[in-house]
């Protein structure tokens, strides 16, 4: 990581007001990654015949970003902070602002993808690299269908953070509808579906033991006026010494429809070292109105070395969206560089 600052500026240019001395900091991070993936499941279908043409490509990726962090202190004490990500050369990736007000909390906003409220908290069982959900959907694109039943509070708008306490934080989330970012003094478009507003809290009752509660209204999809989903989560995660267990529930009720949602997750992860880790997750979805439940699950491994990591996962799916005839499997091992 590399740290270049600035310090003691009293004018931008001649033409400009001169204002107080103040100090300053730009922070460049980043990091690249490369995976050889494998799916295989009901995707498979799409090989007509035994000459392995269907939907194998390259299995070889490699994605990377680098992130832009400033800030600086106000007169009170505050601190402003902003930032913007480059992922693969999108420069519209990863812009945030954010306002440390002390023990009054952090507001921030977040204009391209950042989890809001309760996604905060969606998926909080331990893994030693993705989650059980990870690379998994119906016809091996990934645009097709993936695990059901999670909560959301939006990747857009604003979160103010908070921790009360030793044994409290806590976290509400607020999407403006419309769905997506808007330069400033521009608007979205049309109003499309209803804002999402979601809270969470989580505790510290003893050493070791975190559980976390979660609650919020989503826009249904459509743009009908008052018509919102309703998220709820509820977590708790134990650590004894080299092994963390954990354990949650989810549910999510459709507005207008019969498909409700309800999703029980449960990990364990067991630190070798400080170096290694390999964890297992197990996820199940019940969704009214269908015959069969959704179920997955998962293993992963990391290993760990200055800024290197090299890890591994394979997923494994059946009745993927609550069908019958979805399967999936993602395998993907990877190294990630860190700077």
């Amino acid at each position: 990581m590399k740290n270049w600052k600035k310090a003691g500026l009293t004018a931008l240019a001649g033409s400009l007001v001169a204002t107080s001395a103040f100090a300053g900091a730009v922070t460049v991070s980043g990091n690249a990654n490369l995976t050889y993936t494998a799916n295989s499941g009901a995707e498979d279908t799409a090989r007509a015949d035994e000459t392995e043409v269907g939907q194998d490509g390259s299995r070889w990726g490699m994605n990377k970003s680098i992130s832009f962090s400033g800030s600086g202190e106000l007169d009170n004490g505050w601190t402003v902070s902003v930032g913007q990500t480059l992922a693969n050369g999108a420069v519209t990736a990863g812009m945030n602002f954010t306002l440390d007000m002390g023990d009054m909390g952090s507001l921030n906003y977040e204009s391209a993808s950042g989890a809001r409220g309760i996604g905060k908290i969606k998926d909080m069982m331990p893994t030693a690299d993705e989650d059980v959900g990870n690379g998994i959907d119906v016809d091996g694109t990934g645009t097709a269908g993936g695990l059901s039943g999670t909560v959301s509070g939006g990747v857009t708008g604003f979160h103010y953070a908070n921790t009360v306490s030793d044994m409290v934080e806590i976290g509400v989330g607020y999407t403006p509808k419309g769905g997506s970012g808007s330069a400033a003094g521009g608007v979205t478009g049309t109003g499309a579906n209803e804002s999402t507003v979601s809270a969470f809290v989580k505790l510290d009752p003893m050493d070791g033991l975190e559980v976390g509660f979660g609650v919020g209204e989503t826009g249904s999809g459509t743009a009908t006026p008052g018509q919102t989903d309703d998220h709820t989560t509820a977590y708790a995660t134990y650590v004894y010494g080299s092994l963390t267990v954990g354990y949650q529930v989810s549910d999510k009720d459709t507005s207008g429809s019969t498909a409700d949602d309800e999703q029980t997750r449960w990990g364990v992860l067991y630190a070798l070292n400080d170096e290694i880790s390999v964890s297992y997750q197990s996820h199940e979805n019940d969704q009214s109105g269908t015959a069969v439940d959704e179920d997955a699950e998962g293993w992963s491994a990391s290993y760990t070395s200055g800024g290197i990591t090299l890890k591994a996962h394979r997923n494994s799916a059946d009745n993927v969206s609550n069908a019958t005839s979805n399967e999936s499997e993602h395998t993907e091992i990877g190294v990630t560089f860190a700077f």
